[in-house]
């Protein structure tokens, strides 16, 4: 095992985490386009747009399902209607609700707006019935009547004048109401299917409106009567009608005439021109397979709502997996990408070059890459069924994903833009590909294991294919059947010469890479292994079994060296961190527990999830892991101070300075770098200021101050030491003086009958000869 070294780690803290924001319903953006709000369950999410954070969650009391919302045009006011028939007014930015009130629909809302003037608000009732609110004066000011079915569509005219409101219902038809005589002046009838969306023309003469029956109307407001029908072939969720000043040439658009943009079942954006119902420009997107039209009102990627930026000329779409898209006019190109619900986190992995990103794979296949600083995801497509495990390559950028499809898939990172693409793919397996593993010295080679029993030796093509190419076919060369039931996870050692597998029949195996011969049988685990891995010093493998324990293996004699119990499930994953003295591990319990292997001991629960944890990684650098759960969160951890009482504890041993000198000159550089950073948040507490001063003196007498200066934010830390160190000096200064005063009365006094003066005085003065000389603190003015 690896020497004795303090345990560096022994608490993490999350740092951020990727939750679930948005699970279906309305989406809507601020007017200022800097903000989306969205439903996720009783709740109203607002995320920024800029930074990827959700930074407001407006919550029912009630718990109550929110069946609709509407901002105000001004961006003041939130208004949200709930399962429990209320209306609540909300002052959104301060997340305080202002006002409620029953909103007199006998059954839910299922649809409401505001007027450009944002004072009257149109709520549609699964009752048939549409009210309008004052919400300046707060009153009902109106109550139309006359629809069948759910109101599940009403927009104000943009024209405040004409006074007219629109809505639709599961009727098919758009009535128009006019709010002077609240009667409804028209029922326009083109449509055989739900009505979707309503887009107006700048001018307010022309409606255009969408369904999921294929087809567009366009209509003049003048003549009340359908203008054109165009055929489009797709159930369509949303429409917008383009400026009309701006070039948009690059999508098709040549004339003045008036042109819209449609999304829907087919998961592409189209542009047409309302005059001749032709498709000018229809959006292709490069990464992801070629839809099959029959199947397309099923794809994940079908978009459910379009919506415009034109301040920025932007759109905004939200696709049939949650996931919201903004594009750049008139290129169409992604600008963000944000996902609003991930399903299971099966797999997650760290990616680039300081671990800039994270890969993720859900119950889902596509592969989901994060850029950590703001959120924004880009979605990799290739695989055709859920994708179970990925592995990177050791600087980061490149990986390989294994999928339910029988194949694996190799990826390369850009690393200036950031930008994923497939370089190369595998199939031979003749069941789910369950594992995968890539070399750790080079960028050689994978292995795969599957559910087939069997393990798969992979090379890489040599060159790799440049951005845009085809990916490149790899073949098996070698194959193994490696065990008797699933092989649930396989893993390289550091040195690229052994395999280690783990399988569902209990046991794990040692394999020499070179010809793929078995080397030895690790047994003693009652159920099946869910994961290997090697440590990064020792020669030994750490296994993590469904009989709820963790054990670590010497790879020369297979005996078991150690075994870790506490999880009260299957331990799913488990990784070395601390230079190989320390276990992480994850399990189907929710928990995250942290062992320091020399001493068997669990050092730190944490419990972040509230379901299985199936994924687990560390960061290259061993001060982050992330983790993800089948609660569909991400979460990210970072090494937070360890407990001051280790470095007290060695410090109150014999020869206690120089054992903590000895432990201290052993770490790592950026363990070092790490140890001067917690000291200065230890030196503010008098508590434990005499521990971090003992490791402010190791290193301010072993280190010069070139290595120092070296730290990341030295300058700023050693500024944070001198006012606290200043005070402690102060504090000594004053202990020492009442020393000295209290040596000073010793001496004078006369004892009788007692011990003699002179024993009493070296008693007395003891504290000023040996403890507080001890206890004086390092002067970190030089």
């Amino acid at each position: 095992m690896a020497g004795n070294t303090l345990p560096f780690k022994s608490n993490y803290a999350v740092s951020s985490k990727i939750e679930p924001f948005y699970k279906g319903g309305k989406v809507q953006i601020s007017q200022d386009e800097q903000y989306i709000f969205c439903t996720c369950g009783p709740r109203v999410n607002i995320l920024q747009i800029d930074t990827g954070k959700i930074i407001h969650s407006i919550e029912q009391d009630d718990q109550e399902d929110i069946t609709s919302f509407s901002l105000s045009p001004d961006d003041e006011i939130l208004v949200t209607a709930s399962r429990a028939l209320l209306l609540k007014q909300w002052d959104w930015k301060q997340e305080k609700c202002t006002r409620s009130w029953r909103a007199i629909h006998n059954v839910p809302v299922a649809s409401m707006t505001f007027d450009c003037t944002s004072t009257l608000l149109a709520t549609g009732g699964c009752d048939g019935t549409i009210k309008l609110w004052d919400v300046v004066k707060q009153y009902c000011t109106h109550n139309l009547k006359g629809s069948s079915g759910v109101v599940h569509l009403v927009e104000f005219h943009p024209d405040i004048s004409r006074l007219q409101l629109f809505s639709s219902s599961v009727d098919c038809g758009i009535r128009i109401w006019d709010l002077r005589t609240s009667k409804c002046i028209c029922v326009l009838e083109s449509h055989y299917s739900a009505v979707t969306s309503l887009a107006f023309s700048p001018d307010g003469q022309t409606l255009i409106s969408s369904g999921r029956d294929k087809i567009c109307s366009v209509w003049d407001l003048k003549k009340k009567a359908v203008k054109r029908t165009v055929p489009v072939y797709e159930a369509v969720e949303g429409v917008v009608v383009l400026p009309g000043k701006s070039d948009y040439s690059q999508m098709g658009v040549k004339g003045e005439g008036l042109h819209f943009v449609t999304a829907g079942s087919k998961g592409v954006l189209r542009v047409w021109d309302s005059s001749s119902a032709r498709c000018v420009f229809t959006q292709t997107l490069p990464d992801a397979p070629a839809l099959n039209t029959e199947e397309a009102d099923l794809d994940p990627r079908s978009l459910m709502h379009l919506l415009p930026m034109p301040q920025s000329n932007r759109l905004a779409t939200v696709t049939a997996e949650h996931n919201i898209l903004i594009y750049q006019m008139p290129a169409l190109t992604v600008q963000q990408q944000f996902v609003g619900y991930n399903d299971d986190i099966l797999d997650v992995k760290f990616l680039g070059k300081d671990d800039t990103h994270i890969v993720v794979a859900t119950n889902s296949s596509q592969l989901k890459v994060f850029e950590l600083a703001t959120n924004s995801c880009q979605i990799l497509y290739g695989h055709t069924d859920t994708i179970l495990s990925i592995d990177v390559f050791r600087k980061g950028s490149m990986f390989a994903s294994c999928a339910k499809d029988k194949s694996l898939r190799l990826w390369k990172m850009d690393l200036k833009s950031g930008h994923v693409h497939c370089v190369a793919q595998g199939s031979g397996h003749s069941n789910a590909v369950g594992s995968v593993a890539c070399s750790r010295l080079k960028k050689g080679f994978l292995v795969s294991g599957s559910q087939d029993c069997t393990i798969k030796m992979w090379d890489l093509p040599d060159p790799l294919p440049d951005v845009g190419c085809e990916p490149v076919l790899m073949t098996a060369r070698l194959t193994e059947r490696a065990h008797d039931k699933d092989v649930n996870s396989v893993t390289i050692s550091p040195n690229d010469k052994l395999l280690a597998s783990g399988s569902q029949d209990r046991t794990a195996k040692l394999w020499s890479l070179a010809d793929m011969s078995l080397l030895g049988i690790f047994r003693g685990h009652s159920r099946g292994v869910w994961c290997v891995q090697f440590s990064p010093v020792d020669q030994v493998l750490a296994t993590a079994s469904a009989d709820g324990s963790i054990k670590i293996w010497s790879i020369q004699e297979f005996s078991c060296l150690r075994t870790f119990e506490g999880h009260d499930a299957s331990v799913l994953k488990v990784i070395f961190v601390s230079r190989g003295t320390q276990l992480v591990s994850s399990g189907s319990d929710g928990l995250v527990k942290l062992w320091t292997i020399k001493t068997n001991e669990c050092v730190k629960t944490f419990d972040a999830h509230q379901d299985k944890v199936w994924a687990l990684h560390g960061s290259s650098k061993d001060d982050l892991m992330v983790t993800g759960s089948a609660d569909s969160t991400i979460t990210l951890w970072k090494v937070s101070p360890p407990d001051i009482s280790y470095l007290s504890k060695i410090r109150q041993q014999e020869d206690g300075i120089q054992e903590l000198e000895k432990t201290l000159l052993k770490l790592r550089q950026d363990q070092k770098e790490s140890v001067l950073r917690f000291s200065v948040v230890w030196n503010t507490n008098s508590r434990s200021c005499l521990d971090a001063q003992a490791v402010l003196q190791v290193l301010l007498t072993h280190l010069s101050p070139e290595e120092i200066l070296q730290y990341q934010g030295t300058r700023t830390h050693l500024e944070g030491l001198i006012p606290y160190t200043e005070r402690h000096m102060q504090r000594i200064g004053r202990l020492l003086q009442a020393s000295m005063f209290l040596d000073y009365m010793w001496q004078k006094m006369r004892i009788t009958g007692g011990k003699d003066r002179t024993d009493v005085k070296t008693c007395a003065s003891q504290p000023s000869a040996d403890v507080w000389r001890h206890s004086l603190p390092v002067d970190t003015h030089h």
